[in-house]
């Protein structure tokens, strides 16, 4: 007997991309044959899937672990296990409900995952589950995050450490910008020595690939590799080709994303001040890097620029009271100040950062940037120590004039309150981590707030409406500014207007766009995606700065949207259980448990419920009357799983997953072949040919043929051939929401065909009397006239047909056609 497992996940913070797996003994008698990373990047969001395909090598079944490491800055969205070809899917909830149901689990005694914060830019996702002797599992999980720029680069940074040497191992990476591709780089431990010849990179106009494919032999062969395997990075960097005014405007569908970049302008001088904390607990190591850092800060400020140093522990300390220039003279006697800074007595943040801020606001000057740096590895101790009478002084002295900047040293201190203080003050908070390297973390920040080229930026967009943040206190040179939102009226023109304030003026950039010269369209159907995830990212900011109906109402509008997006947040889990005491099958009946499953799928499901279709949001399906002009429709309810085709003989069958009110057709539909699986949903394709699994966007064209299954792909439609049945899956797009619609283009062959697709063309004819009523098989059927939407056709016109009911245009119930899983 399998035991069940259930699946907690809860993601809870911010960064880049990597990925590892760890199994833990390495003397175990299962391995990881295949490992395989797929990232896809466009319009600078990136969706990663990771799959990890385990054997169990023993004559009994035991526990095998799934391990990988995320970005802190990103959501999970999907995640899955397939065992004994039964594949169970994870459900994104609310924390308070999945954390129940992760309990129970555990009291069962059932297996469960969870994920922890492993370090400055990972997270750490586990669960484990028992497989049965000579059996296999399968282990996938996406995420998705939206590349921040830095620096001028943006950076993709996959981590791999599977713990032993894999025979098929492959990371794959697809980055496609709209605006061309301006550099390309590879680098990391990954790219060292042996290694670096695993690794291929292509690169176009606006698309670059890169495959790293190293062999068992090579995964030994890096700077921190060994016996166990790959251990390193493979950071991949690019930049964007860009406009010199308005930036890249693009849109996909009702949303549109705005990324605006400038970097022809002059630098803004600015006034900066550090508060720099040196209590007791900054002794030693913290101080030192301290002291390292600011020397080389100090030595990159410009002759314009203007500066200030304070010092607190349990009093305050300024170097001078006055801001003064960055001349030679200044920089080198303050470079002397730092270097007789020592750790002392208790830690008043209140005094420290009111007293910087008055500092500056008496030395605020025309055609300049004021920024505010507070570095601190601790709570308020001395002085105020009220935490939000802290946060309520220092906005009001600020006042919305300058940003507030507040990196928090180690893991000690209360960093919530830091980032919410940074927040409420138009900055943003960053951890400094205590390794060998925070004196270049300390200076890494610092560049990318070096060089302010724009203040007070206001993005206005005219026929514009949810709107991401769309005002920003300061622009730096390397970084970006993204917006994203829906346009309301196609029938209007819609207007980009950027109002701010650089070195010597007031500058304006705008655009308009003609009903008749549409935004750039681009295949990306993932606008949507980054749109929610950028808000939810805003909203889950907005909720730490607000309290009480305000704080609850923000609150439940990001659950809706995380609920909705499937995204694991710090308001939501993601579960997934396998139901308990489920039998597991031998390897030696595969062949036959495939094929019951494929009867199984299609029985009616006495145990389930089905919505009542009247009055309820249903998609509207067309079938083809033999011999007529007008075809027949009828309506199934949203958000079923429906049967769409099985063929027993030939070990085929497809099911299908409805989507959810307005969506206008699946969200989701997957194809079983023998051993072999082929996985659509919206945002892209998964096969896997019951060895390895290739992952393939919408967006490209492929022509794949492997044994008796082909796979064309074309302008967001994929032709399957398997053996002599072919089907179509094409990617539509209604009122911004994107979903699927199959079409049977070759019926297979045999008897015991069945499936809604399977239905031949229906023979009818009219009958006449006070009532329309059809005559099909003998029978009577109420009718009236309506129209449907061919999506059989790819222009999808709107035809007249005879609306009947589900159970007289299937000849069965809603239930013969249901199915409890895909």
């Amino acid at each position: 007997m399998m035991g069940g497992v259930a699946v907690w996940v809860g993601v809870l913070g911010l960064l880049l991309g990597c990925v590892t797996t760890a199994p833990t003994n390495k003397n175990r008698d299962w391995d990881i044959y295949s490992f395989h990373i797929n990232s896809t990047v466009t319009s600078r969001y990136a969706t990663t899937v990771i799959i990890s395909r385990v054997a169990n090598r023993i004559d009994q079944s035991q526990e095998i672990e799934f391990h990988v490491k995320i970005p802190k800055n990103a959501f999970i969205s999907k995640f899955k296990m397939t065992i004994e070809g039964q594949t169970y899917d994870g459900v994104v909830k609310q924390k308070e409900e999945a954390q129940q149901q992760y309990t129970q689990a555990v009291s069962r005694g059932q297996s469960a995952g969870i994920v922890s914060s492993v370090g400055r830019s990972l997270e750490e996702f586990k669960t484990s589950v028992t497989v049965a002797a000579l059996s296999k599992v399968t282990f996938e999980l996406t995420y998705e995050e939206l590349l921040k720029r830095r620096l001028g680069k943006y950076k993709l940074l996959i981590h791999a450490r599977p713990m032993q040497p894999v025979a098929d191992f492959k990371i794959d990476v697809y980055i496609n910008e709209h605006p061309g591709i301006n550099f390309l780089e590879i680098k990391g431990g990954l790219s060292t020595k042996e290694l670096a010849n695993a690794i291929t990179k292509t690169q176009a106009s606006t698309e670059a690939w890169v495959h790293f494919y190293p062999s068992k032999e090579q995964q030994s062969q890096c700077d921190s590799c060994g016996e166990e395997g790959l251990n390193g990075d493979l950071v991949i960097s690019y930049d964007v080709h860009r406009q010199k005014s308005i930036g890249d405007l693009k849109r996909s569908g009702v949303y549109f994303v705005h990324h605006f970049a400038p970097s022809d302008l002059q630098r803004i001088p600015k006034n900066v001040v550090f508060v720099i904390d040196h209590s007791g607990s900054m002794h030693g190591r913290k101080m030192d890097q301290t002291r390292e850092a600011l020397m080389k800060i100090l030595g990159d400020l410009a002759e314009d620029d203007h500066f200030g140093l304070i010092t607190f522990d349990s009093s305050v300390s300024p170097w001078r009271n006055e801001l003064l220039p960055a001349n030679q003279n200044n920089l080198e006697a303050a470079k002397s100040f730092v270097q007789r800074i020592q750790d002392r007595g208790a830690t008043d943040i209140n005094a420290a950062v009111l007293r910087g801020t008055e500092m500056l606001n008496r030395h605020l000057r025309e055609g300049t940037a004021s920024l505010l740096i507070l570095l601190t590895d601790g709570d308020p101790t001395t002085g105020e120590t009220n935490l939000d009478k802290i946060h309520k002084n220092i906005k009001e002295a600020i006042d919305m004039k300058f940003p507030l900047y507040c990196l928090g040293f180690g893991m000690d201190v209360n960093f919530e309150f830091l980032e919410k203080m940074a927040l409420d003050n138009n900055g943003v908070g960053r951890r400094i981590y205590e390794d060998s390297d925070a004196a270049l973390q300390l200076q890494g920040f610092y560049e990318e707030v070096a060089t302010p080229l724009l203040t007070d930026i206001q993005m206005v967009y005219q026929g514009g409406a949810n709107l991401t943040q769309t005002n920003f206190s300061q622009y730096y040179n390397g970084s970006e500014i993204v917006v994203a939102g829906q346009i309301t009226d196609n029938n209007i023109d819609f207007t980009v207007e950027v109002i701010a304030i650089s070195k010597s003026n007031k500058v304006t950039y705008s655009k308009t766009k003609p009903t008749e010269e549409p935004i750039t369209v681009t295949s990306d159907s993932n606008f949507q995606r980054l749109w929610a995830y950028l808000t939810v990212k805003q909203l889950l900011d907005k909720e730490v700065l607000l309290s009480g109906d305000e704080k609850e109402k923000v609150k439940n509008e990001t659950l809706d949207l995380c609920l909705r997006y499937g995204f694991v947040t710090p308001l939501t889990s993601m579960v997934v259980t396998k139901p308990q005491g489920e039998e597991s099958q031998q390897r030696s009946f595969k062949k036959v448990a495939s094929r019951l499953r494929l009867r199984k799928l299609f029985e009616t499901t006495k145990s389930l419920k089905i919505p009542d279709i009247s009055g309820g949001p249903v998609i509207r399906f067309l079938l083809p009357a033999e011999g007529q002009a007008l075809p027949l429709c009828y309506d199934i309810p949203t958000g079923l799983s429906v049967g769409l085709l099985m063929d027993p003989k030939n070990d085929l069958s497809m099911n299908g997953q409805l989507g959810q009110p307005g969506s206008g057709g699946y969200q989701k539909i997957v194809i079983h072949y023998s051993d072999q699986l082929i996985d659509f949903d919206t945002n892209g394709i998964t096969y896997n040919d019951g060895q390895n699994a290739t992952y393939f966007t919408w967006s490209i064209n492929i022509n794949h043929e492997k044994d008796s299954v082909s796979l064309i792909l074309q302008d967001k439609q994929m032709d399957v051939t398997i053996g002599s049945t072919t089907v179509v899956i094409m990617l539509y797009e209604k009122n911004g929401k994107m979903f699927l619609w199959p079409v049977l283009r070759q019926r297979p062959t045999g008897d015991n065909i069945t499936g809604i697709m399977a239905r031949p063309p229906v023979a009818y004819e009219e009958v006449q009397g006070t009532t329309i009523k059809l005559k099909i098989q003998d029978k009577e059927v109420d009718v009236s006239r309506d129209s449907a939407v061919d999506l059989n056709v790819r222009s999808a016109p709107t035809v007249t047909c005879w609306l009947m009911s589900l159970e007289s245009a299937l000849q069965g119930e809603l239930e013969d056609f249901t199915v409890t899983q895909l």
